[in-house]
């Protein structure tokens, strides 16, 4: 049986953070602010446990957005969101993603 990674269940969520894996750190580190901004629209509680999460997993866990921390929090705060916000999330990421793929096309 093949590994699934939280975010394989949704092909849209699937595909935007697979492009972000593959961006370099400078665009990377441009396309999670939006994800970051989800902290509006989650509790308390769960924003507690993504800190925890990142000062445990921070430099030293084996996925590939454990080693940045502000693309940890946001990787991980997307994780702990419900479907919905992350589906939305997951399109914004693909637009952006796009745009500033438009923009460095026209530098």
């Amino acid at each position: 049986m093949e590994y699934q990674r939280w975010y394989d269940k949704d092909p849209l969520l699937k595909e935007a953070l697979e492009l972000l894996r593959l961006q370099p750190a400078d665009k990377q580190a441009g396309a999670t602010d939006f994800i970051v901004k989800l902290q509006e629209d989650i509790a308390k509680d769960v924003i507690e446990r993504v800190y925890e999460m990142v000062n445990e997993y921070q430099y030293t866990g084996k996925r590939w957005y454990d080693h940045d921390p502000v693309l940890l929090k946001a990787i991980e705060t997307l994780r702990v969101s419900s479907p919905e916000t992350q589906r939305l999330a997951a399109k914004k990421l693909l637009e952006n993603l796009e745009d500033m793929s438009k923009e460095e096309n026209n530098d």
